[in-house]
């Protein structure tokens, strides 16, 4: 919803608290003793009481909120906001909305949902004609921001300039990046690819191995698939996990882009976004977590407002560390 009408039915915590009690009672509650589905619900203490045997589970037992102390309020306005932009919020930005004193708590909430996104995502995989592709991130590691303190404190030593850019970089997330796209009926307009987008997945790899690219198309994939890669050795054994596997060598760069429109545009897309609102300076342990984060909302680009809604079903179903 738009953020006049988000105002207007959660102006405070009461409503917030009210918003999610709701949806929990409208999806189902179910008592983890005796399984009676039917509940009171106790606002002394923002609890369910089950009628039968009197079992009780917290408002957010269960849920992404689960072991937080922030206000409803908080996650509320966080899920809201992080499906109102197409591209993301930074979690100090997100603090100074919401007005609280502390970093911390509001980049955990922020990384718990990204959690919840990537969980959701999980549940389906791709099928029909996918065109594969790697992609490779800028990160930074904790080693590397020490490093840089004790060069700037003694200007004596001497930069280190030796790292390797591209496949294989020190610098660089290994991305490996798989979309549906098949052959448009309709011809495209001018500018447009000429392939029509589905499904979007996203896995950062230690290494883009045969044997670890086969192991993610495994979880990812459907065996009847028909996969669309570069003449990378990567991809040479893929005919062990999918039905058919198409290699296309192409040199030439403009021709390059029509035979794989999407995976080379969602590609720039996505570093642009972390580009943007991160600066490139993600940590290596969490790069993953903003692709999931560029991936739900790419994978759900058409439902408009109600896509927030969507995602607090998810977070109302599933907890983060699962």
């Amino acid at each position: 919803m738009n953020l006049p009408k988000f105002f207007f039915f959660f102006s405070d915590e009461s409503s917030c608290i009210e918003g999610f009690k709701n949806k929990r009672l409208e999806m189902g509650v179910v008592c983890k003793k005796c399984q009676h589905t039917e509940h009171y619900f106790r606002k002394t203490d923002l609890k369910f009481q089950c009628k039968k045997c009197g079992s009780r589970v917290s408002l957010r037992s269960g849920t992404v909120m689960e072991n937080s102390n922030l206000p409803f309020q908080y996650w509320m306005i966080c899920i809201e906001l992080m499906t109102l932009s197409k591209k993301s919020f930074s979690a100090l930005e997100m603090q100074r909305m919401l007005g609280h004193k502390r970093y911390e708590p509001i980049w955990f909430m922020m990384h718990k949902i990204r959690r919840i996104m990537s969980i959701r995502d999980e549940k389906y995989k791709l099928k029909g004609c996918i065109e594969f592709d790697e992609g490779f991130f800028e990160r930074v590691d904790n080693k590397d921001v020490i490093t840089e303190k004790k060069e700037n404190e003694n200007p004596e030593i001497p930069e280190n300039n030796t790292k390797k850019r591209g496949r294989g970089s020190e610098t660089q997330a290994n991305v490996l990046v798989m979309v549906e796209s098949e052959p448009s009926i309709k011809a495209p307009k001018p500018g447009k690819p000429n392939r029509k987008v589905g499904y979007l997945k996203m896995v950062v790899m230690e290494d883009l191995t045969a044997k670890s690219i086969n192991k993610e198309v495994e979880k990812a994939v459907e065996k009847t698939a028909s996969v669309l890669t570069d003449g990378y050795t990567g991809y040479a054994k893929l005919k062990e996990k999918i039905a058919h596997h198409n290699i296309v060598v192409e040199p030439n760069k403009k021709k390059a882009e029509k035979v794989f429109p999407w995976v080379n545009r969602t590609i720039s897309n996505a570093k642009k976004v972390l580009l943007g609102i991160h600066h490139n300076c993600v940590n290596q342990q969490y790069v993953q977590n903003y692709l999931d984060e560029f991936c739900y909302k790419f994978n759900r680009r058409y439902f408009g407002d109600k896509l927030s809604e969507r995602l607090l079903i998810a977070a109302l179903e599933t907890t983060w560390y699962k």
